[in-house]
This record gives C-alpha cells, sequence and structure tokens, in this order.
C-alpha cells in the first residue's frame, strides 16, 4: 500500500477505506456473512472486477476474511475479521450522516415544490 502524503491518521483510513465502495461493503459485512454475488447484488453498480480488486484491498489489510468451503461448487464467504469489527462504528456513525442527508435534501425538496413561483 502506499505511503500518505501528510502522515494523517484520516488521511490514512480514507487511503484504505476512500473510493466509492469499501465501506459499503464493511457495512454489509456488519450483518454477518455473505457470499460474492450476495454482495453483487447488494450493491447492482459495482462491476465484478471492481468488487472482487476492494475484497482483496480489505482482505489484505486484514479487514475481512475469506472463507473458501469445500463444496461443489466451492462455497466462498466474506465476514468481518477482528479488526475489520471496529470499523462498525464507523459505519453507524457514516449511517448516520448519509440519513441526514437525505432528510436535509427532502426538506430542501419540499420547500422548493411549496414555495410560490414567481410571474415575470
Amino acid at each position: 500500500m502506499k505511503k500518505t502524503v501528510t502522515g494523517c491518521s484520516v488521511e490514512e483510513a480514507m487511503h484504505l477505506l476512500g473510493g466509492r465502495w469499501r465501506l459499503l461493503i464493511v457495512s454489509y459485512l456488519v450483518d454477518g456473512p455473505q457470499r460474492f454475488n450476495e454482495l453483487r447484488r447488494l450493491m447492482p453498480g459495482i462491476s465484478q472486477r471492481m468488487l472482487t480488486l476492494d475484497l482483496r484491498a480489505l482482505e489484505e489489510a486484514g479487514l475481512i476474511k475469506r472463507t473458501v468451503y469445500p463444496t461443489v461448487p466451492v462455497k466462498v464467504e466474506y465476514s468481518l475479521t477482528e479488526d475489520g469489527s471496529r470499523l462498525e462504528k464507523v459505519v453507524a456513525v457514516v449511517k448516520e450522516f448519509g440519513l441526514w442527508l437525505k432528510d436535509r435534501d427532502a426538506q430542501a425538496a419540499d420547500a422548493r415544490d411549496s414555495s410560490p413561483e414567481l410571474v415575470i
């Protein structure tokens, strides 16, 4: 993994969790182990390649664990490690912030819809 530029702890965390999908992947794994295709269904906008790369990066960082079951066909599950479970609080705060943003945006849309139009 690349070195951070500033050495700041926030930059360090964002270097690993930044991007569009990684924290979202973690948020789904907070609820319990998930199979690859379950994660793809939960995130329809992610490509198979991107999901694979992000899962590998999170596994390499020790935040998730990949378990392969010797069945036919092979069953693979991803789950949070003990270190990964430390992200549950981060996920909760980001989720709360996202709900606040949605509510704020809905209120702004309601205000626009209910304001009288100017006629010139």
